[in-house]
């Protein structure tokens, strides 16, 4: 059950904040879950949920110990040119997850989403919809690079794609992909990635 009552800004208040959001993204996934919800389920006024979090998609990254924001990558992402944007975007990743602690907590995330459900499909929902749809929408400027369901399934067969890679080099550690450099990783995935983002005929 949800705290009764107005829980009061203090110490311990960001921590219920997580704890609550942690349970409404459970429950109802990264696209069912609103910052409203969040502030209920933790007896906050909306106003201190977003106090200590820019946004939803801050929260999530948080809950996920996400090593970094992703309004931030994305604002990497759009200075790259565009028929360099895959690459720049298998760059981005790795720059992300490719140290020690990248790779760990990378493991741990994708474990996680194995072992349940409800925790792979608040990772698929957010990769899909706050990394991929979004880049695509800002690199769109106007052009004609698909609508709905067309843009919905690129970006999931780039996040496909992306996230394959990533569990095949931090978790399952195949060898020939978990020795690679990043060069010639970004040199085989790039133009596929590039394809999902921006079709050539775009």
């Amino acid at each position: 059950m949800s705290p009764r009552g107005r829980r009061p800004g203090g110490e311990d208040t960001r921590a219920a904040i997580i704890a609550a959001a942690r349970a409404e993204f459970a429950q109802r996934g990264y696209d069912g879950t609103s910052l409203r919800g969040i502030a209920r389920e933790a007896g906050v006024d909306a106003k201190l949920v977003h106090h200590y979090f820019d946004g939803k998609t801050e929260l999530f990254a948080e809950v996920l110990a996400f090593p970094a924001d992703p309004s931030e990558l994305i604002e990497r992402l759009v200075s790259v040119p565009r028929d360099e944007l895959g690459e720049g975007l298998v760059r981005v990743f790795l720059s992300v997850w490719d140290n020690p602690v990248g790779r760990q907590r990378f493991a741990a995330m994708f474990a996680a989403a194995a072992a349940n459900e409800e925790h792979a499909r608040m990772v698929r929902e957010f990769v899909g919809r706050e990394i991929f749809v979004r880049l695509i929408e800002r690199i769109s400027n106007g052009d004609e690079v698909g609508e709905g369901s067309s843009v919905e399934l690129r970006a999931a067969l780039g996040a496909a794609q992306l996230i394959g890679m990533g569990v095949l080099r931090y978790v399952v550690k195949i060898p020939a992909l978990a020795d690679a450099t990043v060069e010639e990783i970004v040199a085989i995935l790039g133009p596929t990635l590039q394809q999902h983002l921006i079709p050539a005929s775009s």
